[in-house]
């Protein structure tokens, strides 16, 4: 069966959907809030959205650490891993998208370009070679072959763009259109590689587009690596029998539980934030700047060198700082190759979901 272009032609706010749409709601208001209420929201845009890289490339099978991540850097160009660099990647991707849906306030097919070049370091551009198709990783067998001429993607892409910008088009909620519109793009399948990646992406960007985020911190990649399984099962039931509600569900409890689980961390984050001000204000006055500390939540493994460069101090004063902050047990120092770390410890505990 044939794609077909947007929108869909039949009444998806059933009873349940409309339900969950509530609860769904609710949470996200919540993370809103949450986030509104940290300082410098720089922090949960480093340290956050590369937690939400790992899960997304997870997915595509791109295994690293928390600890490979989080040692590695995007500015510096150094990475513990070659998975941690795709990582990173994804991470720059995601900071690109939201930089361009916040000055243009669309999301266009010029930008999804933009997001996929980052992911994937090419400029491949949309599919123009037929050939693809998608199997079971297991059974080697084919599960859907999305559209293979180059002018029938850039048509269903085109559609999409209108789609996703045009309210007029589908009078549905948000978060309905947010389902519909990740079905639709994985359905085009319009990359050679990275369209899982990218389309998560564009899950996140439609909401800070809509005005349900403020920032792209919500790790819906961590609630489909969760049930990996069902996820690819509904994306194809939806193709094949049109069996819109389950998956509209699914991806509105993705949602609602990866946004109730972010405010739990972000919540956490606050209060160590706030432990370690109070502990370096009282005990070290000298040291403490509202920069220092931003630093220190900004880089899980902070170095000589990031000191430097966020408080414009000397090497040998930011060697200082640092040696105090080990004594006074807020950071642990590792020697990681020819480089010195410095963990806090507590922050990558929230973060890599340590009890």
């Amino acid at each position: 069966m044939p794609l077909l272009p947007l929108p869909i032609k039949q009444d998806l706010e059933t009873k349940p959907v409309l339900k969950k749409l509530a609860q769904t709601h609710r949470s996200l208001a919540e993370l809103k809030g949450i986030i509104t209420s940290i300082p410098n929201q720089a922090i949960l845009l480093e340290t956050l959205t590369l937690r939400e890289a790992r899960e997304s490339s997870a997915i595509e099978n791109i295994i690293s650490t928390f600890d490979e991540v989080y040692q590695s850097n995007l500015f510096s160009n150094i990475f513990a891993s070659p998975a941690a660099k795709e990582v990173h990647q994804y991470a720059a991707a995601l900071r690109k998208g939201f930089e361009l849906v916040k000055q243009h306030q669309l999301l266009t097919n010029n930008h999804i370009l933009q997001i996929q070049e980052v992911v994937e370091q090419n400029k491949a551009g949309f599919r123009k070679q037929p050939g693809t198709k998608l199997m079971n990783d297991k059974t080697g067998q084919v599960v859907y072959t999305p559209p293979q001429d180059y002018n029938t993607i850039l048509s269903l892409m085109n559609n999409l763009e209108t789609f996703i910008n045009d309210d007029n088009i589908m009078d549905a909620d948000p978060l309905v259109k947010m389902a519909i519109i990740h079905h639709q793009f994985e359905s085009i399948h319009p990359f050679y590689d990275g369209n899982g990646r990218t389309g998560r992406i564009i899950n996140i960007l439609y909401l800070v587009q809509k005005g349900l985020l403020h920032l792209p911190v919500l790790y819906h990649s961590q609630y489909i690596i969760q049930h990996k399984s069902d996820y690819y099962r509904l994306l194809q039931e939806v193709r094949d029998d049109g069996e819109w509600e389950e998956w509209i569900l699914f991806m509105l409890d993705g949602v609602e539980k990866t946004a109730a689980a972010s405010v739990t961390l972000i919540t956490s984050i606050k209060e160590l934030m706030q432990q370690y001000k109070q502990q370096i204000r009282n005990n070290y006055p000298k040291l403490y700047s509202q920069d220092l500390l931003n630093n220190l939540f900004k880089y899980p493994y902070t170095k000589i060198e990031f000191l430097q460069k966020d408080l414009q101090i000397s090497r040998s004063t930011a060697i200082r700082y640092l040696d105090t902050l080990v004594k006074a047990g807020i950071l642990t120092k590792h020697k990681v190759g020819r480089d010195n770390f410095f963990l806090n410890a507590k922050l990558f505990g929230l973060l890599a979901g340590n009890k």
